[in-house]
């Protein structure tokens, strides 16, 4: 069976997890979880592009009590609701699993075709950030914005002078104007 999963260039907050099915003797095709063999896993995968950094090829025995999705929740960041309808799932996996959160495929867009001894088991989300934009209503929060807004500041004596200069100007030129005006 090959599940097909495409990929955008601008995925994030995804993490995937894959069992993967080969005897404990034979996982060293994948590489070792200190060292996972990462063109191995990207020819299982099917993927174009894949971060070394990122990969993580675990071995399940090693995260004894916590399991699988512990991992994901308190490792990774999983929203544990995300987790709970799987959970029995992910704690019934033996051997290895190849956990791949979004920022392993590199901000390519690609297309996964995973094939065994991969075997998919579920894509699950990080919890998004909230943002609240409700005012702070502190004395301490009005006084920082009220420091911090841009005020005109008041125009220097060499400005004032020089309107001064040019209203007299106006008013000579005017004067002169009109005396012209009336000798004519």
């Amino acid at each position: 069976m090959t599940d097909r999963m495409e990929i955008s260039a601008t995925e994030a907050g995804l993490v995937r997890v894959f069992a993967i099915d080969l005897p404990d003797d034979r996982i060293d095709d994948l590489g070792t979880p200190d060292a996972p063999d990462v063109d191995a896993i990207r020819q299982a995968l099917g993927a174009t592009a894949l971060s070394p950094q990122h990969v993580d090829l675990l071995r399940l025995a090693d995260l004894g009590e916590m399991g699988l999705d512990g991992y994901l929740v308190d490792g990774l960041g999983v929203a544990e609701p995300d987790i709970a309808s799987d959970r029995t799932r992910l704690r019934g996996l033996r051997g290895h699993a190849l956990v791949l959160p979004s920022a392993a495929l590199m901000d390519t867009a690609q297309t996964l075709t995973p094939r065994g001894p991969l075997r998919w088991v579920g894509t699950y989300a990080e919890p998004r950030a909230t943002t609240d934009f409700t005012p702070l209503r502190s004395q301490a929060a009005q006084d920082t914005a009220d420091a911090q807004a841009p005020r005109k500041p008041p125009p220097s004596d060499a400005a004032m002078s020089g309107r001064v200069a040019t209203i007299v100007l106006l008013v000579l030129f005017a004067l002169v104007a009109v005396m012209v005006w009336i000798a004519g």
